[in-house]
């Protein structure tokens, strides 16, 4: 489980989250929603110990991530796959060098093992064959199947993805999501995953929350969400121009 309690944040004289609660059961696929710059990808960096809350409490099971010194920080982190927005990607390495990555920070498998794991995944993304290309070399579809072969490839127990689709066209983000709901279901993985393609986001999610002026101010499946009375909720949900977002 991942939970949070009471998290605040600020930056500079700007409140991002304001005592936010949230839990995410084990095993369960959370899509995480709201407007632009409400602390969507904050919220993914906290839970990762990238971000230090100013105040609250973050659990991730029973490990309280507050805690953590640096040196546990990292061996914590590398128990977490995460996607970020941007892919950050190694430009330097190649395909093959970034989806091993991880790995090689776990040090727990061979050469061997690591080359035959990074192989399977590149299949699971259907860019088998791409180990040698460098990453200036793909698209921005490419470089996303990537993206999300090294979130998953040390089959974690704990996936954070952020915007997994964005700039995608629609058959691709089609394939992205599919990708990501079948790799959440084959591991058991308890995943959060921030997408404003909230379409695509309901077809995979269990649960879903709405962030909105650094509060969670709904939290329920995707069918609550698309019936919610909550105006902001029911603005942003149904993508109406007018109302108080």
């Amino acid at each position: 489980m991942i939970r949070l309690d009471a998290v605040d944040k600020s930056f500079r004289d700007r409140r991002v989250l304001s005592r936010v609660n949230l839990s995410v059961p084990t095993g369960c696929l959370y899509g995480l929603i709201g407007p632009g710059a409400v602390g969507k990808s904050l919220v993914l960096k906290i839970i990762a110990g990238l971000e230090r809350p100013d105040g609250g409490r973050v659990t991730v099971d029973d490990t309280n991530v507050l805690a953590l010194g640096e040196l546990e920080l990292q061996i914590f982190r590398a128990r977490i796959g995460m996607l970020f927005q941007n892919n950050a990607l190694f430009d330097f390495l190649s395909v093959a060098e970034n989806i091993a990555f991880p790995l090689r920070r776990l040090g727990s498998l061979d050469d061997a093992a690591i080359t035959s794991r990074v192989a399977e995944q590149l299949r699971r993304v259907s860019l088998a064959g791409f180990e040698d290309r460098r990453c200036a070399e793909l698209s921005g579809g490419q470089k996303k199947r990537v993206g999300v072969a090294r979130a998953t490839v040390s089959r974690a127990r704990y996936v954070l993805y952020d915007e997994p689709a964005a700039g995608l066209d629609p058959v691709t983000s089609q394939r992205i999501f599919e990708l990501l709901r079948s790799e959440q279901r084959a591991v058991g993985a308890t995943v959060i995953m921030v997408s404003s393609d909230l379409d695509r986001l309901f077809s995979v999610s269990d649960r879903v929350g709405m962030l909105h002026q650094g509060a969670l101010i709904f939290d329920g499946t995707p069918e609550e969400a698309r019936a919610s009375a909550v105006p902001v909720v029911r603005q942003f949900v149904h993508g109406h121009a007018d109302g108080p977002l």
